[in-house]
């Protein structure tokens, strides 16, 4: 089994990143786990995009454990809003808000748009960009993306999930990602999009990890 770093403290990102990387031939630390936590290691995550964020994180956390590391930077743009909350997510109402918080923010400000109470009518989406550093190799990062396109509500529904899950009511659907089954979420969400196309990228690099291991002791 090889370790794997996931750089977040997100306990919902990291349980969504377990279920979701399930399969594969590595064990999920937490950055605490392996002595890399908030108190140790300072990211601002001050990037202008998602990748520059997740980049930004994945190096950070595989140059302090010297293991690999995956990250993801993911939130949510709303088109009326012009993109917004875009890379703030999870610091739109404030540096330190809380997920009540930032969605209340975003009901205000969808609400000084006009329109009723509860109507749906504000095209969004999710977007996750995941990126894998491993530090003993010299190959530059990994990264890959996935979307979840849909809409917001300003009646918020369902108690799974977290961050703004209950507002998004996902395209297809009449259910809000909150409202979701987590086996249903995690096959159609941003995240899962982007893992499933991480998934083989992590496969490869193991295998090249485990042949160049056989080689060491053939030699």
């Amino acid at each position: 089994m090889h370790t794997l770093v996931v750089a977040t403290t997100n306990r919902g990102k990291i349980e969504e990143l377990r279920a979701l990387l399930e399969g594969l031939p590595i064990e999920i630390k937490t950055m605490g786990e392996v002595g890399a936590g908030p108190d140790k290691v300072k990211i601002v995550e001050d990037g202008a995009t998602f990748e520059e964020n997740a980049l930004k994180k994945a190096r950070a956390v595989a140059d302090a454990t010297m293991t690999l590391t995956l990250a993801d930077d993911s939130g949510l743009e709303v088109d009326a809003l012009g993109g917004a909350p875009g890379v703030r997510s999870a610091r739109f109402a404030s540096e330190r808000a809380t997920d009540a918080e930032n969605n209340a923010e975003l009901l205000s400000r969808l609400e000084a748009l006009g329109g009723e109470s509860g109507e749906t009518a504000f095209p969004a989406r999710f977007r996750c960009v995941i990126a894998l550093v491993d530090p003993y190799s010299s190959l530059e990062p990994h990264l890959s993306e996935g979307r979840c396109e849909g809409a917001i509500t300003r009646a918020p529904r369902g108690t799974g999930g977290f961050g703004y899950d209950p507002l998004f009511v996902v395209e297809g659907t009449d259910k809000t990602m909150a409202e979701l089954e987590a086996s249903e979420k995690n096959r159609i969400s941003h995240r899962a999009l982007a893992c499933l196309r991480m998934r083989p990228i992590i496969e490869r690099l193991l295998l090249d990890r485990d042949e160049k291991i056989r080689k060491m002791f053939r030699e």
